[in-house]
């Protein structure tokens, strides 16, 4: 019975180095497969069936149908001037993220030890009461707004990664009311069984996709720590997606992002339909440089990720450390333009001095960055106002500071009045 178990043991490890080996041999010739540091698989959860191939379903809905328009707007309510506001939101814990609801209310979660929210119904000008989510468990990051539906939904875990008590909650009410999908199924990779199953803390927001060739899928970053936790987990952890074409009941397994030692990343779709991929990176033993963000892109929707890139502008955390940081990233809905905005920390000492990046070409250049907190800035996460709403032309921060939480506002008009990256130029439409 233990030598049945060894063998089985042994044998997942082998299919799965060999697997990852190929795809990261495939997305960059940069990069290589380090030794393996002889993790064992984490904890499964909620597997069914066999291995049938992944899901090929139609669009959920045609466009002109969602619950959610417009989803994108004109450039001009970004660019009003409005200054800079900022409010402490939650006092002690860790791990925010922030979303807005298809009504316009702007969503704040938060929580280390159990899971809170809180709501802004007039765009970020005050806010309501907490409220608790999950008693006993932390953020899981990843939240959602399904533009199909209007439904949001948020991810929690039983306690730091690898576990396999992971929930999904959903709100029909722009935040006032969650409940617990207790149907939530989420499979390993092709779902293969035994599998591994992607850790949801701690990722940047989720998406609907609309520009693409899965237009309604809903995707959000995940890892797979490989049965360790970050601050001791080996050279093999990676940083991959899991997407649902169903309404969030059903979630599938991308492939792996083509680095190893990544997690805690972002997504964000271009206007052409592509989706980039910035990803932490906790440990590097392919000679790329840790202390730059990593990024990958998918052209099929999140299922596959190729074109590693590591970036010379985007700071992966304090420069005095390998560790990283988890950063927030979005695209401000604006038709027909890909304007991003980055959010991390750009110091030589610590968790400190949050700064802004801005880029108006998809993250191919960053040619502005403005600092938004000279004290202390760890965990961020970043979303923006709708059109025809109290939050339209805002967008919003949301960041650990001392012994609690910030949510700051501001506009594009803010960020632009920051300093040059020396890296590519501000076009003149954006200005």
């Amino acid at each position: 019975m233990v030598a049945s178990s060894v063998v089985m043991k042994n044998t997942t490890s082998l299919i799965l180095c060999l697997t990852f080996a190929a795809i990261i041999a495939t997305a960059s010739a940069a990069t290589r497969k380090p030794a393996s540091s002889g993790y064992q698989p984490p904890p499964k959860i909620n597997r069914v069936g066999g291995d049938p191939a992944p899901i090929k379903a139609p669009p959920r809905r045609p466009l002109s149908e969602w619950a959610v328009s417009p989803q994108e707007g004109k450039l001009a309510p970004f660019l009003q001037e409005r200054p800079l506001t900022k409010t402490k939101l939650f006092d002690g814990g860790r791990f925010p993220s922030v979303i807005v609801a298809a009504n316009g209310t702007v969503v704040a979660t938060w929580g280390n030890k159990d899971y809170h929210t809180r709501r802004s119904p007039d765009g970020g000008s005050t806010w309501e009461k907490a409220i608790l989510v999950d008693p006993s468990c932390i953020s899981g990051g990843g939240a959602i707004v399904d533009e199909i539906t209007g439904d949001l939904l948020v991810f929690t875990e039983a306690k730091h990664p690898p576990t396999d008590d992971q929930r999904l909650y959903r709100s029909r009410d722009a935040g006032k009311t969650w409940q617990r999908d207790k149907d939530f199924v989420l499979h390993a990779l092709h779902r293969r069984t035994p599998g591994v199953i992607p850790s949801l803390h701690m990722d940047e927001n989720g998406i609907t996709l609309r520009h693409g060739p899965r237009p309604g899928r809903l995707i959000r970053s995940t890892g797979n720590f490989m049965g360790a936790t970050i601050s001791g987990g080996p050279a093999d952890t990676f940083a991959n997606a899991i997407y649902s074409d169903d309404g969030g009941k059903t979630w599938d397994t991308s492939t792996p992002f083509p680095a190893f030692g990544t997690n805690e990343g972002a997504v964000e779709e271009l206007s052409d339909g592509r989706i980039l991929y910035i990803s932490r990176r906790h440990l590097a033993t392919d000679g790329l440089d840790h202390h730059w963000k990593h990024m990958a892109w998918s052209h099929d929707g999140g299922s596959t990720w190729r074109d590693l890139r590591v970036s010379k502008v985007l700071p992966d955390g304090n420069s005095n450390s390998r560790y990283g940081l988890m950063h927030g990233l979005i695209r401000l809905p604006v038709k027909g333009r890909d304007i991003l905005v980055f959010s991390n920390i750009e110091s030589n000492k610590g968790r400190e001095r949050g700064t802004l990046w801005t880029s108006f070409d998809g993250g191919e250049t960053w040619p502005v960055k403005r600092l938004i907190d000279a004290g202390r800035f760890a965990y961020s996460s970043l979303t923006a106002g709708r059109p025809g709403t109290p939050s339209e032309g805002w967008i919003y921060l949301h960041y650990e500071n001392y012994r609690g939480s910030i949510m700051a506002r501001f506009d594009l008009a803010w960020l632009l009045q920051g300093e040059a990256t020396g890296d590519g130029k501000v076009p003149g439409w954006a200005q």
